[in-house]
């Protein structure tokens, strides 16, 4: 593991993934097994994968879930990962909440709050988002969120769940 001013550095890190273009299970399979391989990266736990309603235009559903990481590498480095994981995986940047064949958000880092021009931390929109907190319950049901000081179990009964429903099979 590389380190930073001499000692380890060793972060957990929550991620969302989607999809909705293509062969969306097999994307986010697949994406989830590129994470895993990256160094730097050590794949911590996978939730189920849900079909939920797209937000934003009219476009198909999509399949979203999550996985909690240990990185060792900064915010912006693992941003920069995860935005090279996309391109890899076809994603283009069209439209804002377009359809994608593969979405990944840096939902958490650790407890750290961090308002960036190109990045904030925690996801700005997760406490909103039944697609994120329904799987990252489902891994890290006792995650603080930092800005709302609740955890995700008790988060994920603030929303609207009623279309996220469990992919069969995942």
């Amino acid at each position: 593991m590389k380190s930073y001013s001499g000692k380890q550095i060793v972060k957990g890190s929550a991620i969302a993934l989607g999809s909705n273009l293509g062969d969306s299970l097999a994307i986010l399979q697949a994406a989830t097994t590129e994470l895993a391989a990256i160094p730097g990266i050590q794949l911590d736990a996978i939730s189920s994968w849900y079909k939920t309603k797209a937000v934003g235009p009219p476009q198909p559903d999509y399949l979203n879930g999550c996985v909690t990481l240990q990185v060792d590498m900064s915010p912006q480095q693992l941003l920069a990962t995860l935005l090279a994981v996309e391109q890899k995986f076809g994603r283009v940047r069209q439209q804002r909440w377009g359809a994608r064949s593969l979405d990944l958000d840096l939902l958490l880092y650790d407890d750290l709050i961090l308002n960036t021009p190109t990045l904030q931390i925690p996801h700005p929109r997760m406490c909103d988002r039944a697609f994120v907190l329904v799987p990252l319950a489902e891994i890290a049901p006792d995650w603080v969120e930092p800005v709302s000081g609740y955890v995700i179990k008790e988060l994920v009964k603030q929303v609207d769940c009623s279309d996220v429903h469990l992919l069969k099979g995942s």
